[in-house]
């Protein structure tokens, strides 16, 4: 997944993920942040944050909010959301240029599990967390997640001699929970607590009549030929029968611990 690690990827995509991947996202991200005591004199980190589905969330605790991705297109959606207490700043989350213990609560929602050096990722997480504060990652199951989730399942039935797209290595190192709260003990974090959190992804199927919109952003699909595209088509269609939407259970690990 060499591409998610560029900024170019992410600035193409990020309208698109706006619309599509952020509402979605933003159901883990509350999910996280029912789990940390906030207010107006709370100090966020949002690391990783793609178009702000922690960030804009958090902002309505009344804390002070700092949005940062290595995308300048990730940053400018979050920018343009316009929310006052929210500070949106293009930063490489691997070294961030931030203060130490700088922050009550730092997040990452889907963000730190992308870096190519996570560790360094986590660890600068807890570097800007002030002593006593919150650490909170979330990370997806090894099979990933949502329409991802999907087109590896229809893959490895449809096509099982086809390699299927390489995850991330954090996600496949941070997939047990024993492995997660060692990693994050490692990094400068303790007392991991780590809870295994399900949302439905409802695929319209009436989108299937723009397949690449839908399903453009992962490797399982284009690195299909046309005739494999109709084929993966036609079985999303047989999977959700008469109904207009097709639910995909996708499971999170989501982690708090404290510095």
């Amino acid at each position: 997944m060499v591409e998610f690690e560029s900024p170019d990827h992410w600035d193409t995509a990020a309208r698109h993920y706006e619309q599509t991947a952020h509402p979605f996202t933003a159901r883990y991200a509350e999910a996280a942040l029912t789990r940390v005591p906030l207010g107006p004199d709370s100090r966020v980190l949002d690391v990783g944050a793609g178009t702000g589905a922690l960030a804009l969330l958090a902002a309505r605790t009344g804390a002070q909010v700092l949005a940062t991705d290595f995308s300048p297109g990730m940053i400018a959606r979050i920018a343009a959301a316009h929310v006052p207490n929210v500070e949106a700043r293009v930063m490489d989350g691997q070294a961030l240029s931030l203060g130490d213990a700088s922050f009550d609560a730092a997040f990452s929602i889907f963000g730190v599990i992308m870096f190519p050096d996570w560790r360094k990722g986590l660890a600068e997480m807890a570097r800007v967390t002030r002593p006593g504060g919150y650490g909170v990652i979330a990370t997806w199951r090894e099979q990933g997640a949502a329409t991802f989730l999907l087109l590896g399942q229809i893959r490895r039935k449809l096509f099982p001699r086809r390699e299927g797209m390489t995850m991330p290595e954090a996600v496949k190192a941070l997939s047990d929970p024993v492995d997660f709260a060692r990693e994050l003990i490692a990094a400068g974090y303790r007392d991991p607590k780590i809870e295994h959190v399900t949302f439905d992804y409802e695929l319209d199927v009436g989108a299937l009549a723009e397949p690449d919109s839908l399903f453009g952003m992962s490797p399982d699909w284009t690195s299909l030929g046309l005739d494999e595209k109709d084929a993966v088509i036609a079985e999303v269609r047989q999977m959700a029968g008469e109904s207009a939407i097709l639910p995909i259970p996708s499971t999170a690990l989501i982690a708090v611990a404290r510095r």
